[in-house]
């Protein structure tokens, strides 16, 4: 038990520390902002109850808001991303379920149960995020085209992640 929360721990902050000192720092014509910090939701355990992953989810949004200046976004995006995981995760059940103690993985469940899973939460989070920076609906399509493509680009980085977490 305390290896595990030292682990997460650490993941915390690697992922904090990676966003604010190099992803916040790639952008692409305005268009892509990679955010990898969603990984750590991404990670945490199946079994974690929904009040914990939600207060979680707003400390890691939080901390993310403090370095970066956005009083809320990153927050109001993170907890969203949270608050749908438990839905996502019974919608992309595995046939037989999840196995008891087993962290939602690509290693155990596969790149394309991880694809869908992540990005769902992935576009999930940068919808909220990016339509509460604009707050209009007026640049709706060209909001929609910055989170679509700032998700892909996420979402290749936490693969990559994922790959080099797992040693593969």
């Amino acid at each position: 038990m305390i290896n595990r929360l030292a682990r997460f721990a650490i993941i915390f902050v690697l992922l904090i520390l990676m966003q604010i000192l190099l992803f916040n720092n790639i952008q692409f014509s305005g268009y892509v902002n990679p955010y990898i910090y969603i990984l750590f939701i991404l990670l945490l355990p199946i079994e974690i109850p929904a009040w914990l992953l939600l207060i979680i989810s707003f400390a890691t949004g939080f901390t993310i808001d403090i370095f970066t200046g956005t009083p809320g976004m990153h927050s109001a995006a993170t907890v969203l991303a949270g608050f749908i995981r438990p839905w996502v995760l019974r919608l992309s059940s595995p046939r037989d379920g999840y196995e008891a103690g087993t962290d939602p993985s690509m290693l155990i469940y596969g790149l394309r149960w991880f694809l869908i899973y992540a990005s769902i939460i992935v576009f999930v989070h940068h919808l909220a995020l990016f339509y509460l920076e604009v707050f209009r609906m007026a640049d709706f399509f060209r909001t929609m085209l910055r989170v679509i493509l700032s998700s892909a680009f996420s979402l290749s980085f936490i693969v990559l992640l994922e790959y080099i977490r797992r040693g593969k």
